[in-house]
């Protein structure tokens, strides 16, 4: 099993007047939308690997509020199952890591348009039903 670990990052304006905006992130490598993520490293828990890989895939500080979901699928070392937390941004602390060449703050709408995947669009649809992020 490999482990991952990843987040519905939000953020909204200074005051709070805008519906909050989802942070979906373009990988090249392969040239896909998704949620920011990534996988356990040696010692790392789920959430402290889900913040890790937040900020760095989309270049904000955040807060890991509670956990969105999980979901599953396969790769070629196996099942991967990735563990996803809500956080909200705190910091623009500069551009994303090398994986990601570009960052969309979308409303639900149009984050489940640019999602490339099934999963991702089925889980945030579960963790936005009925919320207010």
């Amino acid at each position: 099993m490999v482990f991952a670990a990843g987040g519905l990052l939000w953020r909204t304006d200074a005051a709070g007047r805008d519906e909050p905006r989802l942070a979906v992130v373009h990988r090249p490598r392969y040239d896909d939308w998704s949620l920011p993520k990534g996988k356990l490293e040696p010692g790392e828990l789920l959430p402290e690997t889900a913040v890790r890989e937040v900020e760095e895939e989309t270049g904000f500080a955040v807060r890991r509020e509670g956990f969105a979901g999980r979901y599953q699928y396969e790769v070629a070392a196996g099942p991967k199952s990735v563990f996803v937390w809500r956080m909200h941004a705190v910091a623009d602390r500069g551009r994303p890591d090398d994986e990601v060449d570009e960052l969309a703050w979308l409303r639900v709408d149009e984050a489940l348009d640019r999602l490339t995947y099934a999963l991702e669009r089925d889980l945030l649809r579960r963790a936005t039903t009925g919320s207010r992020h």
